[in-house]
């Protein structure tokens, strides 16, 4: 077991000292206990999230499919209005053994030869945090809203730019 990941983390290991090299699955359940483990505010209420988890065993590695799928509860950004957001993530992970823990490259995770276990709880976090989007909009906004929205988006501005400004076309007119 790491330093940096404490006994809270346990429900979230997966054992695979004692299996057959091959592929098995592990479900776990991720509710709102799993992430009050991590001290970071979250975006979203009752998430009902569940991951799914192939590991295909090797003699010198892992890999690993980590697959999260199903709802968390959104606040949308225009109306505040509660919504529920499908989520709906997959990353692909290699574990290797080495002489300790590393994982400073995003696809590639090194731990000690001497672990037994994986945890996957940081993997899970970061696959439900991936599928969270940047701007919360909720499906149910009226039309109205919606025309709001797209006054505001940033992406009009920008096209509107190389327009020029209409004085800046009289004084053009002037210098003629």
């Amino acid at each position: 077991m790491h330093t940096h990941f404490m006994d809270k983390f346990r429900n979230y290991d997966i054992e695979f000292s004692g299996l057959k090299n091959g592929k098995h699955q592990f479900r776990f359940e991720i509710d709102k206990k799993f992430f009050q483990l991590f001290d970071t505010e979250q975006e979203f209420t009752e998430p009902r999230i569940v991951a799914d988890v192939l590991m295909d065993k090797h003699t010198t590695f892992l890999e690993l499919w980590i697959k999260t799928s199903g709802t968390v509860n959104l606040v949308c950004d225009i109306s505040n209005e509660h919504f529920d957001y499908p989520i709906a993530h997959e990353i692909e992970v290699l574990v290797n053994f080495g002489e300790e823990y590393d994982d400073s490259d995003i696809d590639v995770i090194t731990i000690p030869r001497t672990d037994h276990a994986f945890n996957v709880s940081q993997l899970i976090y970061e696959d439900v945090m991936l599928s969270i989007p940047m701007k919360k909009v909720s499906p149910n906004l009226s039309e109205e809203d919606l025309e709001i929205l797209e006054k505001f988006s940033p992406k009009d501005i920008i096209e509107e730019e190389p327009e020029i400004d209409p004085r800046w076309e009289a004084l053009k007119k002037l210098k003629d």
